[in-house]
């Protein structure tokens, strides 16, 4: 039951290129917001749709990959798990951010590079 306990799977499509920070450990992380839909029946029985954004983290090979693949609009799948930190702005006021933090990444539709990472 362990391997259940914060696991997240999505498919969306990216909202615009991933933004790539070169760590000082010479690391590289990626960040980008991942659209997804989720589809439900009103009272009258229609179908509605309502669009759901989620900030996306990918370290290391994941985001080398993102930086070297991933254009905005791309239909990718994505495992992870929920991460939160707090952080200051430059204003330092407190902040408080929940983001997934990639362990897969599988691009959709994408023809030669459909792959798994």
């Amino acid at each position: 039951m362990r391997a259940l306990e914060n696991h997240v799977h999505l498919v969306g499509n990216l909202a615009s290129e991933p933004t790539i920070i070169n760590l000082a450990s010479g690391e590289k992380l990626a960040r980008f917001a991942l659209a997804t839909r989720v589809y439900s029946k009103n009272e009258l029985g229609k179908v509605e749709s309502a669009k759901h954004w989620h900030r996306i983290v990918a370290k290391g090979r994941f985001a080398s990959i993102m930086e070297e693949f991933a254009e905005k609009g791309a239909r990718i799948a994505i495992e992870g798990k929920l991460m939160s930190r707090f952080f200051k702005t430059k204003d330092g006021q407190n902040r408080y951010s929940t983001e997934i933090e990639v362990d897969d990444v599988v691009f959709l539709g994408h023809g030669n590079i459909a792959q798994s990472a």
